[in-house]
């Protein structure tokens, strides 16, 4: 097959959450650890670091992977959904997993994936897992996708976990209060294996504290930060760097050289270093437009918060979702006289345009309608005026869809 033929195999004939929800998600790893076994087991033979949360997983996945990328180690990171690339998902010190890699993976193990019948997560999760001990990695920085309890990542055992918060988020498959949230995302604490909490809850504290005290696993609460990235950095990413900075001290008491300096250079440099996109993306300057792929409640409120003190003008919002989102909290946080151009990606999730923008007039949010995300784009660039800003948000999907991310 060619790469395009892999991708339309894998994309077909494997349930893919990202474009049918929840029909997708398998709650169970009985398929990932029959794939590891297919492959003599990958994940045993490189060292891992394991991040888990509602949000910032994966900003924080990109920043430890930056600062051991500095420090001189061999980083595999494996993190999704992806952008624009499928390949995205898996990279070696910020390198895109090779096209043939993909070709040859799924053509190696195609009769295991006709009998096992793997998700796609599922599958990326093997395919990633087999190419960081092909290409002998030191360490691979590893992002779940939904939960961690059941996640088709939590075969690994790694020398650190980091989980970076508990919000309201995927509740119909992780559950409808912030205790059995955590619960799900606290099921990659493992034996023994220290675990890094960015931020706790009166509901979530507990939680933690006796999942790590189960497994004898130190429990290490994330301070502040003292870093101070140069530049336009989103606040949510400042917000995690107290998580990240712990799982770095965590791993140099076991033995990982890295120093302050590695530590200040990778944050500054993480977006070249990993290639990081989405999160406070300037894609324009005149006019300002910036891509971010915030999506839920807490991710937004923050990006909002920023962006006022950011726009010196207009607001101008190109915003669409999917259809598993609490509109209801969103639309309360949506800034007031901004200017609101719905939209929506071409994935089957996708909240339908039409239904956004009777939802946002039923909470006196009113706005146009464009069913492409670039259409939508261009016509916020016909009336920005000077100072004014375009921000596209409220999906990591709408987000994909912009031209020249």
């Amino acid at each position: 097959m060619t790469y395009e033929e892999t991708l339309e195999y894998l994309y077909t004939r494997l349930p893919m959450y990202q474009r049918i929800g929840k029909k997708a998600y398998k709650a169970d790893l009985t398929n990932t650890i029959k794939l590891m076994e297919q492959l003599n087991n990958p994940h045993k033979k490189f060292k891992s670091i394991h991040i888990a949360g509602t949000n910032g997983k994966g900003t924080s996945a990109h920043g430890i992977a930056a600062i051991l990328q500095t420090a001189g180690y061999k980083v595999g990171l494996y993190t999704s959904p992806h952008l624009k690339n499928f390949t995205e998902r898996i990279k070696i010190n910020g390198i895109e997993v090779f096209e043939d890699f993909v070709i040859d993976f799924v053509d190696r193990i195609r009769s295991q994936i006709e009998d096992i019948q793997p998700s796609f997560f599922e599958i990326t999760v093997a395919m990633a897992f087999d190419y960081f001990q092909r290409e002998q990695v030191d360490i691979a920085v590893i992002e779940t996708g939904l939960g961690g309890r059941l996640d088709s990542t939590n075969v690994i055992t790694p020398e650190v976990c980091l989980i970076t918060n508990i919000g309201y988020d995927h509740m119909d498959m992780l559950g409808d209060t912030l205790d059995k949230i955590a619960a799900e995302k606290a099921g990659i604490i493992k034996k023994h294996v220290p675990v890094v909490i960015g931020e706790t809850l009166p509901e979530t504290e507990p939680v933690f504290k006796q999942i790590a005290e189960n497994n004898q696993a130190t429990l290490i609460k994330a301070g502040n930060s003292t870093l101070k990235p140069q530049g336009m950095v989103a606040d949510y990413f400042l917000k995690n760097l107290g998580g990240i900075e712990s799982v770095t001290k965590e791993l140099v008491r076991l033995g990982w050289n890295v120093t302050s300096n590695h530590i200040t250079a990778g944050i500054e440099n993480v977006n070249d270093l990993t290639g990081l996109k989405g999160r406070l993306q300037i894609l324009e300057k005149d006019p300002l437009v910036i891509a971010d792929v915030s999506h839920n409640v807490d991710g937004l409120k923050l990006l909002f918060t920023q962006v006022k003190e950011i726009c010196n003008g207009k607001l101008h919002l190109v915003f669409g979702t999917v259809k598993d989102k609490d509109l209801k909290s969103i639309f309360t946080i949506i800034p007031k006289g901004a200017e609101i151009y719905w939209t929506q990606s071409a994935v089957p999730r996708a909240l339908p345009v039409e239904e956004l923008a009777i939802q946002g007039v039923m909470h006196g949010i009113e706005g146009d309608c464009f069913k492409q995300v670039n259409d939508a784009i261009r016509n916020a660039k016909e009336k920005v005026q000077p100072d004014d800003m375009i921000l596209v948000t409220g999906s990591t999907f709408v987000v994909a869809e912009v031209d020249g991310l």
